[in-house]
């Protein structure tokens, strides 16, 4: 295959273009510069297609084994990403790009990070804050559900010990607030049940697992709160494989996974 670092750094470097026929064995490079066009009307007015390759190639540089996956879900998770105004695959911590096998190949699936989804929340506008907290088991933690619902965390002073509960809460413009609990074992066991990249060196349950049990209680809370349908179109973005684009991702239907396993460890 065509070095992909290389032939995206050209690309970003906005050298002259080349007519190229699409076809299933079309590099991922290749394909940003045959799809240009499309690609230009997908993205927002604020993103050019030469940021949208240094995109790919920063994505691919952090995570190597993405050069491998169809270009298409490639292309797609990007566009994903792009359209939500948030970096994939950086320390933000607001997006991943994974590798994913699916039907004999590799797919890249896009997930929201924690803080992607605290970005999208405040974009609302309708969102006064929003926070999701880890509780140790030297703090001090109270909470209590139903029609006076109480949360109290004081966190202790020096050293705290291990991870015991997760919480998020949110609170509205108008006062309106809310608030979800899960503890350390019912984290780990979500995890296991509803993540199939936990056994993945890509997977950010491994290398970000406190993010990523923070996006799940904050995703958990939110189910509460009156947010804007925009919002809930941007979250049905997260976790999916896409192979079409279109000026509205959020439009475009997921693929089927079939005996799909995240691409483990070497």
């Amino acid at each position: 295959m065509t070095d992909v670092k290389e032939e995206l750094a050209r690309k970003a470097g906005n050298t002259g273009k080349q007519e190229i026929r699409l076809n299933k064995n079309m590099s991922i490079p290749d394909m940003v510069k045959v799809l240009e066009p499309e690609i230009k009307r997908a993205l927002p007015s604020v993103l050019t297609p030469e940021r949208f390759t240094r995109m790919a190639l920063s994505a691919i540089n952090n995570t190597p084994k993405l050069a491998e996956c169809s270009p298409m879900s490639f292309i797609a998770a990007l566009m994903n990403a792009a359209q939500l105004g948030l970096e994939p695959n950086t320390p933000l911590g607001q997006a991943y790009l994974i590798p994913y096998k699916n039907k004999n190949q590799l797919e890249c699936q896009f997930q929201i990070g924690y803080k992607g989804y605290i970005d999208l929340a405040y974009r609302t506008g309708q969102v006064q804050m929003i926070q999701a907290q880890a509780v140790h088991e030297f703090d001090y933690f109270e909470y209590e559900y139903g029609l006076t619902p109480k949360l109290v965390h004081r966190p202790g002073e020096g050293e705290r010990g291990e991870i015991t509960y997760f919480y998020g809460l949110f609170k509205m413009i108008n006062g309106g607030f809310g608030f979800e609990v899960m503890n350390r074992a019912a984290m780990d066991a979500f995890a296991k049940q509803y993540s199939q990249s936990i056994n993945s060196k890509y997977s950010p349950w491994n290398s970000q697992y406190e993010e990523m049990a923070k996006k799940t209680i904050i995703k958990k809370a939110l189910k509460y709160g009156p947010v804007k349908s925009d919002f809930q179109k941007a979250i049905s973005m997260d976790e999916s494989i896409k192979t079409e684009l279109s000026i509205d991702m959020s439009e475009v239907r997921n693929e089927d996974l079939i005996d799909g396993e995240f691409e483990e460890a070497a």
